[in-house]
């Protein structure tokens, strides 16, 4: 699970509600999502669904990733 909206960098809890991603499994909040053509993937123009969240108690043993990811460009994309 990554930690950040790929398009603004917001931070994304792994509880988070209003967090989609794709099949491979790019992350956007909903903001975001709502900005992108046909509400498609820009990476790769895949459908986007709700992210499941994860039980709190999973996290203690099982993290979400720290490993924040950009897309270059997004911005841009969607102005």
């Amino acid at each position: 699970m990554r930690p950040n909206c790929e398009c603004c960098d917001r931070d994304l809890s792994p509880v988070a509600d209003g967090v989609f991603i794709c099949s491979f499994e790019c992350t956007w909040c909903a903001d975001c999502v709502q900005t992108f053509a046909q509400g498609a993937c820009p990476n790769c123009g895949g459908s986007l669904q709700p992210r499941p969240t994860r039980a709190p108690h999973k996290l203690v043993s099982s993290p979400g990733s720290t490993t924040r990811v950009v897309s270059p460009g997004c911005r841009e994309a969607v102005a």
